[in-house]
């Protein structure tokens, strides 16, 4: 834990289409923490090269990324939200939050968002060989990434539950 912050930072990462952004309002609802939102950060501050055709998004250019958050992320009480982790300073979080869901509930949410086919099949594929989950635990302490799975309704409740319960106890120990 960084104790010069008044408040922690949380990061909620996985597969897109794992239920990150719902996830994250939930969880800043419940505790006054604020969101943001990497991808919606990108397209306002077009912190990006370029747009990519083939997988319909923005190329994020992750330098300008990190250079804006950086006096944001130093006052804590952030609960960011993107689907990768590894450019992210370590000393940004004290809770790394890697949601997954089963691979066919993922690819239904992936068409109902009218996803191409390649970037459904890739991302289907990046949740079965676990990239996030390897990446989050290459790039942070073991202690602070958590796994959990975010298939049901019910486990977002419950994964937005113990999120703010860890969240009383980090506070708790200041």
């Amino acid at each position: 834990m960084t104790p010069s912050r008044g408040a922690p930072n949380v990061l909620v990462t996985g597969t897109p289409g794992t239920g990150k952004t719902t996830t994250c309002e939930l969880i800043c609802q419940a505790t006054g923490l604020r969101h943001i939102n990497i991808g919606d950060l990108v397209k306002e501050q077009e912190l990006h090269s370029g747009w990519d055709e083939e997988f319909d998004c923005f190329v994020i250019d992750e330098d300008k990324v990190c250079d804006s958050l950086e006096a944001t992320m130093a006052a804590g009480g952030n609960v960011v939200d993107y689907h990768g982790c590894d450019f992210f300073p370590e000393r940004w979080f004290d809770l790394v939050i890697v949601l997954q869901t089963d691979n066919t509930v993922l690819w239904n949410r992936l068409e109902k968002r009218n996803y191409k086919m390649n970037k459904i099949q890739e991302n289907v594929e990046c949740e079965i060989m676990q990239m996030i989950v390897e990446e989050a635990r290459e790039s942070y302490q073991p202690g602070i990434v958590q796994v959990l799975p975010s298939n049901t309704v019910e486990d977002m409740e419950s994964n937005v539950d113990r999120t703010v319960a860890w969240l009383a106890a980090w506070r708790a120990g200041q």
